[in-house]
């Protein structure tokens, strides 16, 4: 998402190569329980994204923040059909000075439960993401807020670090922007669901009437919502979790629910491709996937008895001659990723090809020879024994058989042997930040489209991967560039960060997603929540 005020940093265009993943749509005959804020019955949605929190301080995945897309309010928000920020419960938000900007609420916003929506919450809000900084939260995107003070009861001032922040607009949009109630939250700590949960803290489009984690949730929509996105089409939402996507096809397939929306496998996206009930579209995203290296527990990694950085790097660098992203792309995915060779997908502005010229063949394929070398270089012994770390439940079903031939190449040659595990989302998401995993899987769903938002949140020190990656002039760099408002300044600025990360290889970039949705009669707005926005609305569905 980009906004009004970001000068060099606007989005021209958005790829077709980008992706978000597979939508499907179909009629639901029997879950018509509930009268549509624009007509039809209620919707039910079905996923295999798992919540890990809904308190906007407590995670930062894209099964989270798909709750908190619909009930919480966004001071700026992205209207349907555009990656541009604008305000959404704001009546205004703009520079007031280099380091300082400024919001005005709309007057007489109040959250469900009648509590006052004030500057107050605001200032709360973006006090306690920063001070309770959770290890699975989204404050790495505040990094350029200073503080916050709230003058009067509708205008909120942003004081920043650096001046002329040209990504502070659409982090006011991203996991980090959602406002909460101070009355239900607490300051220093994350606030249990079933908390947020009775005491109703919602301004959003939804309000949450019952919520089972995991299993089922229940929305109807906020009458006193006041903000850019208008009044749902839909008046009652029911979103059911899956443990299984095979059980997500087959209860599209029967009609049972209305929409299934992630994670369906490339194989059961080519099946419903032939199903004269559903229809295949194309829209805009930006997911990625890729491995992340722990600097501190991967094989010579700072904290191992064989701590040794030059073989730790050669390490790493191998691995990246050694993957062939089109074999990954092609056999596993069918063609639905394509291969990504640098941290800013392609279609971006800034988006460069810096691991293809770096690693392999020097055009994108494998090259055992080179890895060979590499490691030969710096004395590592061979094998390499890696301890590798996949998820099988939250990037979607194809993740075994992606991280089984990433397993097979690595270990081509005999250079590598690769231990292969796997861990749920739930305890994953915990373990990945608590130094558990030498390497493993993770993917990105942008929270705005911007080259930032692929570096930024990777590669400051106090970065959301939590890996020990410090490069203090990456660093300088990824700060310069986001104040720089000539934008062939900042694209230059944005390529020399792909470079030298690139040679560091905090993170090995594997696939970048393409676009699939299916939408079956019966059921519209299927266009509108694959956006540029990238974000999901159940509101823009009806029936």
């Amino acid at each position: 998402m980009t906004s009004a005020h970001n000068g060099g940093r606007r989005l021209l265009a958005v790829s077709a190569a980008f992706a978000a993943a597979a939508l499907v749509l179909a009629g639901c005959s029997g879950n018509n329980n509930g009268s549509g804020g624009g007509g039809g019955g209620a919707i039910t949605v079905g996923t295999t994204d798992k919540i890990t929190s809904i308190d906007p301080a407590g995670s930062y995945d894209n099964g989270s923040f798909a709750v908190m897309n619909q009930v919480y309010p966004f001071l700026l928000n992205t209207p349907y059909g555009s990656p541009d920020v604008k305000p959404d419960i704001a009546e205004s938000a703009d520079f007031t000075a280099p380091t300082e900007y400024t919001v005005k609420l709309k007057p007489g916003l109040k959250f469900a439960n009648g509590h006052d929506l004030t500057s107050s919450d605001v200032k709360f809000t973006f006090d306690r993401q920063i001070k309770i900084n959770d290890p699975n939260g989204p404050a790495s995107l505040l990094a350029n807020l200073d503080s916050v003070s709230a003058p009067d009861k509708t205008t909120v001032v942003f004081k920043l670090k650096v001046p002329n922040d040209q990504t502070f607009p659409q982090v006011l949009s991203s996991p980090a922007g959602p406002i909460v109630d101070e009355q239900v939250f607490s300051a220093d700590k994350v606030t249990p669901d079933n908390t947020i949960v009775k005491g109703h803290p919602f301004a959003g489009q939804y309000d949450i009437t019952s919520y089972d984690f995991n299993n089922l949730i229940a929305y109807k929509a906020y009458s006193g919502y006041k903000g850019l996105l208008g009044k749902p089409a839909t008046d009652k939402v029911n979103v059911k979790y899956y443990a299984e996507s095979s059980n997500l096809k087959l209860d599209i397939q029967k009609a049972a629910i209305d929409v299934a929306f992630r994670s369906l496998s490339a194989t059961d996206v080519a099946s419903l491709e032939n199903n004269n009930k559903v229809k295949v579209v194309k829209g805009p995203g930006g997911e990625t996937r890729y491995i992340v290296f722990n600097f501190n527990t991967q094989p010579f990694g700072a904290t191992t008895p064989e701590a040794d950085a030059k073989k730790a790097l050669a390490v790493r660098q191998a691995a990246a001659d050694l993957v062939d992203r089109s074999a990954i792309a092609d056999q596993v995915y069918k063609g639905t990723y394509t291969p990504l060779y640098s941290f800013v997908p392609d279609g971006l502005t800034g988006a460069t090809t810096v691991l293809k010229e770096l690693y392999g063949d020097g055009n994108g394929g494998p090259s055992l020879d080179k890895a060979k070398q590499t490691l030969e270089a710096a004395g590592v012994s061979t094998p390499v024994s890696l301890n590798l770390q996949y998820n099988p439940d939250h990037y979607g079903p194809s993740s075994g058989d992606e991280y089984a031939l990433v397993k097979e190449q690595l270990e081509n040659g005999g250079l590598f042997k690769v231990n292969l595990q796997s861990t749920e989302w739930v305890q994953y998401s915990k373990d990945r930040t608590k130094d558990v995993y030498p390497a493993y899987q993770l993917g990105w769903f942008p929270d705005y489209s911007d080259a930032d938002n692929y570096l930024s949140p990777f590669f400051i020190k106090e970065n959301f991967l939590a890996n020990h990656y410090d490069n203090p002039e990456v660093q300088d760099l990824i700060a310069k560039q986001a104040g720089t408002t000539d934008k062939a300044e900042r694209t230059k600025l944005i390529e020399e960060i792909q470079a030298k990360v690139g040679a560091d290889l905090s993170t090995l970039p594997l696939l970048q997603g393409s676009q699939i949705a299916v939408v079956a009669k019966g059921v519209s707005g299927a266009d509108k929540t694959l956006d540029p926005s990238f974000k999901f609305r159940y509101a823009a569905l009806s029936k």
